[in-house]
């Protein structure tokens, strides 16, 4: 019968830092007090205590003169202001992947967000982490619970979800497509563990191939009893704190058993479970095998070092790669792509090919960390070189702006572009090149100092664009253009190679103070030439429509003697002036208010006031019109009159 021991199995890097260091406080003649259990595991905690460290239930249980351990899973931000207030010298081990939370929770209620936490409301993180917000918190353990909250008090602020570093990678994908369709304001933040993801990962894959898993860990220990659920979705699954829990009988009809070990599972107990399995179950090396093993151990691996991986596991993070060695690659989706939209699924498989280079080796570990981007831009960088050389037009794509100009990403390579070269107009916002893909030519490439220019592809290309337009252009010919950027006096408009002028009196029929309230750089707009200059090269453009021109309606929709209600919008000493249409006001003269004498309009009327009023007359030419509220009082006196 053959063992096959996971890979990841055994302590995580949060849990390794907190016994690393509560055992170095020891050794160094501290007296050590920890918050609670430091891990889950009965061994390591009663070996501690062995050493004269306490488990303290609560700060107020820390005995006199010793110091506080905060384990890795966290406390409450209300713990610390005890241990403050207490005057004890405070060791904080909270994991980072765990104080990241904390960090989340506080901007939640600071934002007055809903905090939702996947997880298990008795685990000492989960409660650490909803202690470290004080607004509206909801813990659940799955899809149902979630499904059956009515939701958030405060719907209009959004909710953030965080979840606990070792909650169960495919409830989580559950839970969170749950939320995406049900909350579009919610911000979902990817806080399981990337160790939790691989050790997962690792036991489902181990599973489906085992016979047998044997889960090595605390009874008590949430990210064990996942390991468990996970690997008997698969085949059978048992699990034991210490060698001595191991039974005979599990092993009969056993052809292949797997064995992995929870976050809080010391080397020490893991060694002692795999030495303890009877000779039929341990796995027998032929002569062969151990020497294409010995041989794979040999195999250098340094940072630099370009190596193909075979990707064997997929997480929404990272991949995990075999490299041929006995390190275990993996490769960050940052080192795959600078896409923040693009999956890792939607990228690699497992089984795939990638040519990788390694970043950072940790041999005691037995991981190394690569990357596929800096391989790539390696790449790039000889082509950028040469295009610096023979002046190749390239392609990129405009990453992030700063004080002086742009970064574009071209064959991996990142190339500033002076703010000088990087639009054709001073005052175009470079903000709007942001993802945008840009061509672009290497002007410069000396070193890491690599300067390159959008203006010059630009110009070119809009040169033969220009003879092109003036050749055709035309008064009233109407165009399709871009909004390139915005002046107090109106909107520069590329309608092919060529920026048009629309003065802001040719953007609204109504009165506008700014050009942005009608349009924005980048809009797509449709405009007409009004006026051409083509010895300086100049062109008027008009965007409003003559069909829009409210002193159209007017003379179709309010004939002189008509009568309407309509909002007194401003008081002058001679009148009342009262809005008809959108950007037509027509004026009650202050001897057409009433039949009585009126010695100050705002005694009588003021702005927001709704009037009954009859059109008297309009120049349309001076744009004046002429309205009488004292015509409707005595039309209806005469009415009242006629019917005496």
């Amino acid at each position: 019968m053959q063992i096959v021991k996971a890979k990841t199995a055994g302590f995580c890097f949060g849990v390794d830092r907190a016994v690393k260091l509560t055992y170095e406080l020891v050794e160094g003649g501290h007296r050590v007090a920890t918050l609670g259990p430091l891990i889950h595991n009965p061994q390591c905690v009663a070996d501690l205590e062995a050493r004269g460290v306490v488990t303290a239930p609560s700060v107020a249980g820390v005995p006199a003169g010793y110091e506080v351990v905060v384990r890795s899973h966290g406390v409450p931000a209300s713990v610390y202001d005890e241990i403050r207030a207490a005057g004890l010298v405070c060791h904080d081990a909270t994991c980072p992947f765990v104080a990241k939370i904390h960090r989340i929770a506080k901007q939640a209620s600071e934002e007055g967000r809903t905090l939702l936490v996947a997880g298990d409301k008795a685990h000492p993180e989960v409660q650490g982490i909803a202690g470290h917000t004080a607004g509206e918190v909801f813990i659940f353990a799955d899809l149902a619970e979630l499904e059956a909250w009515p939701g958030p008090k405060n719907g209009e602020n959004g909710i953030f979800v965080v979840a606990q570093t070792t909650f169960q990678v495919t409830k989580w994908l559950e839970c969170t497509s749950f939320i995406k369709k049900g909350y579009t304001n919610a911000k979902i933040f990817d806080t399981i563990c990337s160790a939790t993801w691989a050790r997962q990962q690792e036991a489902e894959d181990l599973s489906q191939r085992c016979d047998l898993m044997v889960v090595i860990g605390g009874h008590h220990s949430s990210n064990t009893q996942k390991l468990v659920r996970v690997a008997e979705k698969h085949t059978r699954a048992v699990t034991v704190e210490t060698a001595s829990e191991l039974k005979a009988e599990w092993f009969q009809g056993v052809n292949t058993v797997g064995v992995t070990a929870g976050a809080s599972t010391p080397s020490s107990i893991i060694e002692e479970v795999l030495n303890s399995m009877s000779e039929e179950i341990r796995d027998e090396m032929s002569f062969a095998e151990m020497f294409a093993e010995s041989e794979a151990n040999l195999k250098p691996v340094f940072a630099g070092k370009v190596v193909e991986g075979t990707v064997t596991s997929v997480t929404p993070n990272e991949v995990q790669v075999d490299i041929g060695t006995k390190h275990t690659g993996f490769v960050k989706l940052s080192e795959l792509t600078d896409d923040p939209a693009i999956r890792v699924e939607d990228m690699v498989k497992v089984g795939d090919k990638l040519d990788l280079v390694v970043e950072k080796v940790n041999d005691q570990e037995g991981v190394a960390y690569l990357s596929r981007k800096k391989l790539e831009a390696r790449k790039g960088m000889e082509e950028v070189a040469k295009a610096a050389e023979d002046g190749t037009v390239m392609e990129g794509v405009v990453t992030e702006t700063n004080k002086g100009g742009v970064i574009a990403l071209v064959k991996g390579v990142k190339v500033f572009v002076p703010r000088s070269q990087a639009t054709m107009r001073r005052d175009e916002d470079i903000n709007a090149l942001v993802k945008q893909n840009v061509k672009l030519v290497i002007t410069e490439c000396a070193g890491r100092k690599i300067v390159g220019s959008i203006n010059k592809v630009t110009a070119e290309a809009n040169a033969a664009k220009r003879e092109a337009f003036w050749a055709d252009v035309e008064v009233g010919k109407t165009y399709t253009g871009v909004v390139k950027s915005l002046t107090a006096y109106g909107a520069f408009v590329d309608i092919g190679g060529v920026d048009g002028l629309c003065h802001i009196s040719e953007l609204s029929w109504n009165r506008i103070k700014h050009p942005s309230e009608v349009v924005s750089v980048g809009d797509t707009i449709e405009v007409y030439v009004k006026a051409l200059d083509p010895e300086n090269h100049k062109v008027s453009l008009g965007f409003k429509k003559a069909e829009d021109n409210p002193w159209e309606q007017l003379k179709t929709d309010y004939p002189i003697g008509s009568t309407f209600t309509a909002p007194v919008v401003s008081i002058t000493k001679f009148g009342a002036f009262v809005r008809i249409l959108p950007g037509i006001d027509g004026l009650v003269h202050i001897s057409e208010i009433s039949n009585e004498r009126v010695e100050k309009v705002s005694d009588v009327l003021k702005v927001g006031d709704e009037v009954n009023v009859k059109l008297l007359d309009v120049d349309f030419d001076k744009k004046r019109i002429s309205l009488s509220m004292k015509a409707l009082l005595n039309d209806d006196e005469q009415a009242e009159e006629g019917e005496e």
